[in-house]
């Protein structure tokens, strides 16, 4: 009997691109985390539009407790520079998954923490001060979440398919989104005394259950093969351990760059539909009803679930950089479309604008981002880069964009021009870098 060289070199080139038993595991672990962080900031989120200022700032006058809601919101953010750093340094010191362990520990006591916290009528001053530590600590530990996530996952994916598997854990933000949207939309159904009494508490301690199923799974994982070679490889060579920090600001300080800014415009659009959207759409200038403006934005969200692994399959395709520019480019274009769909005043057109964003912009930018992050640097220094890049726009970006676009509207008079202006401005910072980085070469 003979075999057939080309059908078993055929066959080796399938396995090759096949999860290993170990690699499978670890892309469910990411993406149920990823699921929990999203819906941790989305929560929180959609408490800052809904029900944070009159719960935590009740003596401040409307305009000024919303504004301190969505400050609330942006000092999450200030941690998860510290966060990726920190982190980070433990997950190319010691491993992915003492790292990973270590971020859904610190997510779950915030994120549970928030949804026991009395609010300001029942201890004053003291509430709004305990929300904004809880934040700061939730906010550290979700610093390294996604990074650790897309890390880990592209360790394990084979080469070719790096993108497809990446752009998995990078769909799940908006099922997070999703769920937390839901979430309070539920509750806000009760009606507003007893959202404001007791129900805004349930989505908060529903993540509890989640939390304990993430450790649980990440308990079980195995460290990445690709860390592992890159530590054996520094440990026979006899290479001098250093801080991967310092390394990463020494030898990958142009890559850093490349990252902050290729996300930006990811960023400004994510957060601004999943977050300020929601307050925008409930003002007495648009008048969208609660629910409505929930369910908007739970179901346009969704379409960026089932759409961000075709952005990934075309960045294994295509390349990583191509998508990204095109998502990038996309979301300028559309920034104008997008605010104005949503201050319309019904459904059907703030529905539209959600899933304009969700279905065109952040497949492309979410599926593209995790090959384009994780093949900006070499392993043993993966981890702090992305951490450092992603998060530093995350603080500067991510948690100031919804704020950003409220004091733009209320500078505007209620006028939504100069908000989208901000938008179109960040996809283009990110077009631009992503130009940039097909002239950086990659460092060993």
């Amino acid at each position: 009997m003979t075999t057939n060289p080309g059908l078993r070199a055929e066959e080796q080139r399938a396995d090759n691109q096949r999860l290993t038993p170990a690699g499978r595991r670890a892309v469910f672990a990411a993406v149920l985390g990823t699921v929990i962080e999203w819906y941790d900031y989305a929560l929180y989120g959609a408490a800052a539009g809904l029900v944070i200022a009159p719960l935590f700032f009740s003596d401040a006058v409307s305009s000024a407790a919303a504004m301190m809601a969505f400050a609330t919101f942006a000092v999450g953010f200030v941690a998860r520079p510290l966060g990726g750093v920190i982190v980070g340094h433990i997950g190319d010191r010691h491993g992915r998954r003492p790292a990973m362990m270590l971020t859904i520990i610190l997510m779950g006591v915030a994120t549970v923490g928030v949804g026991l916290l009395p609010t300001s009528a029942a201890i004053g001053a003291a509430a709004p001060l305990l929300l904004v530590v809880l934040r700061l600590l939730q906010g550290f530990g979700a610093g390294a979440e996604l990074a650790g996530a897309m890390t880990l996952v592209a360790e394990f994916a084979p080469p070719k398919r790096r993108g497809f598997y990446t752009s998995l854990v990078l769909a799940t933000p908006p099922a997070g989104i999703a769920l937390a949207t839901f979430a309070f939309f539920a509750v806000s159904s009760l009606g507003t005394d007893v959202l404001l009494g007791w129900a805004w508490r349930v989505p908060f301690l529903v993540s509890a259950v989640l939390f304990g199923l993430a450790l649980y799974i990440r308990n079980r994982l195995e460290e990445t093969p690709e860390y592992t070679a890159a530590i054996e490889k520094a440990a026979a060579e006899r290479t001098k351990a250093r801080a991967p920090l310092r390394d990463v600001l020494a030898r990958d300080w142009r890559q850093v760059l490349i990252g902050f800014f290729a996300i930006t415009g990811h960023n400004a659009m994510n957060y601004i539909l999943a977050v300020y959207a929601l307050s925008l759409m409930t003002s007495p200038l648009v008048g969208l009803a609660k629910p409505d403006a929930l369910l908007a934005v739970t179901l346009g969200s969704l379409v960026s679930v089932a759409l961000t692994p075709v952005g990934g399959w075309l960045s294994d395709r295509f390349g990583a950089p191509k998508v990204l520019l095109f998502g990038s480019v996309m979301g300028a274009a559309l920034a104008y479309p997008i605010f104005g769909l949503l201050t319309a005043g019904s459904f059907a057109p703030a529905f539209t604008a959600i899933a304009l964003g969700y279905g065109l912009v952040i497949p492309a930018t979410s599926g593209a981002q995790g090959a384009f992050l994780t093949n900006l640097f070499p392993a043993r220094r993966r981890l702090s880069g992305i951490g450092v890049a992603r998060e530093t726009n995350g603080a500067v970006v991510a948690g100031l964009s919804p704020l950003i676009a409220a004091a733009l509207v209320s500078a505007a008079d209620g006028g939504t021009h100069l908000a989208a202006g901000y938008l179109l401005a960040c996809c283009l910072l990110s077009a631009i870098a992503v130009l940039l980085s097909m002239r950086v070469p990659a460092n060993d």
